[in-house]
């Protein structure tokens, strides 16, 4: 997770550096935006990487949201070749990877949550 969010924060800042520099900006003011929205967007895997470092049952939902969004947009980059099937396959293989961990017997039990109906009648 933390993996993650460091590498859509660096994208973020790569896209405002690149603004800052004057180079592939049509529109600057779009190019602000997208630079400070991925920003934005990396909260969310980093503060659940957090979470999940701590063991804080609440870390679990927000990853597995980021997981169960990211292996779609991972297989869609992938279908357009090239350099974009490795970046696409890696993102796609590491969403699936993380999210097995959090389905993980183990990793549910270190983040205190059990099965519904275990509790005793």
């Amino acid at each position: 997770m933390a993996a993650q969010g460091v590498v859509v924060a660096g994208l973020g800042a790569a896209m405002l550096v690149m603004l800052l520099a004057g180079r592939r900006a049509d529109d600057p003011v779009q190019a602000l935006t997208g630079g400070v929205t991925v920003l934005a967007l990396a909260v969310l895997p980093l503060a659940a990487a957090g979470g999940l470092w701590r063991l804080r049952r609440w870390s679990r939902g927000p990853a597995v949201i980021v997981q169960l969004m990211a292996a779609p947009a991972g297989w869609q980059m992938a279908q357009n070749g090239g350099v974009w099937l490795a970046g696409g396959a890696a993102i796609a293989l590491t969403a699936l990877a993380v999210l097995a961990c959090l389905v993980n017997p183990t990793a549910t039990e270190a983040l205190g949550i059990g099965p519904r109906g275990s509790r005793d009648a």
